[in-house]
């Protein structure tokens, strides 16, 4: 790492709550209030923003690793806090805020760059939903997985029945959301809400590896891979069409691809460099 990207590295880890820490390419965003099971609070959800806003924007970052600390991704909402009252804010400040921390799942799904989460211990209500954004999701063994917003009187936020409406279809949706159960970490996978399980021990490594192998890859390649997937949640199968046509064209042109294509023909692993 040179001496600019660790400038910038360190300055990214200001935020006590939300620690980031930039490696070969791979930018690690961690939640850091174990003490509640990271629940969110309004710290937390400003540093998620301007994390994943960063993300996006840094043309060194070329992958994404969300996490929480001390063994739970995140509990969604701090309920406790919540129970506890605050000063009343009228409606429209109240929505206001939650819509300005729920940017942080939008940008996590919209950018062109690929994004892990990392579950263990819990992901629940909005700290699933955090989850749901991203593109892929690795979970340990013990971790429990549940929508829980029923539970606690509320309709869910940060994107979650959006997310989940569209990995499983609306029935399975309306299920999980409805009912609330506490899923298992197979049985998430076995409906198609994580990616793979692992090992409590072994689930650190396992997110990392997986990341860090995104953040080496062909990084322009993934980005239009990622969009054309989001353009087939809502565009025409016409202008699908139009924008895989556009992408791969130009992924074509890239240093990445043609350095993929001579590897090919020498039969050895190709080395990408994001260009």
């Amino acid at each position: 790492m040179n001496l600019t990207t660790t400038k910038k590295a360190k300055a990214m880890t200001e935020n006590s709550i939300v620690l980031q820490n930039l490696d070969n390419g791979l930018l690690t965003i961690t939640m850091n209030r174990p003490e509640r099971r990271n629940a969110l609070n309004p710290d937390m959800t400003r540093g998620l923003v301007e994390a994943a806003r960063r993300a996006a924007e840094d043309h060194e970052v070329r992958a994404v690793l969300i996490k929480g600390a001390g063994g739970t991704f995140c509990v969604g909402g701090d309920v406790k806090s919540m129970a506890e009252g605050r000063a009343p804010l009228p409606f429209e400040a109240k929505l206001t805020n939650l819509r300005r921390g729920m940017e942080v799942s939008r940008i996590l799904h919209q950018m062109a760059k690929p994004v892990v989460a990392q579950l263990d211990g819990a992901a629940a209500g909005a700290g699933l939903s955090i989850a749901l954004s991203c593109d892929l999701r690795v979970a340990s063994e013990s971790c429990k997985i549940t929508t829980a917003f029923a539970k606690v009187g509320f309709s869910g936020d940060y994107g979650g029945t959006y997310f989940l409406t569209q990995l499983l279809g609306s029935a399975k949706a309306r299920e999980l959301y409805l009912t609330s159960p506490v899923l298992t970490a197979q049985e998430a996978h076995a409906l198609g809400v994580v990616t793979k399980v692992v090992p409590d021990a072994q689930i650190d490594a396992a997110a990392r590896e997986l990341a860090m192998s995104l953040a080496q890859g062909p990084s322009i390649a993934l980005g239009f891979i990622k969009r054309n997937i989001n353009n087939a949640e809502h565009l025409s199968l016409e202008d699908c069409f139009d924008g895989e046509a556009i992408h791969h064209t130009r992924c074509g042109e890239t240093a990445d691809h043609k350095e993929a294509a001579k590897a090919f023909v020498e039969k050895r692993k190709p080395v990408f460099k994001g260009a």
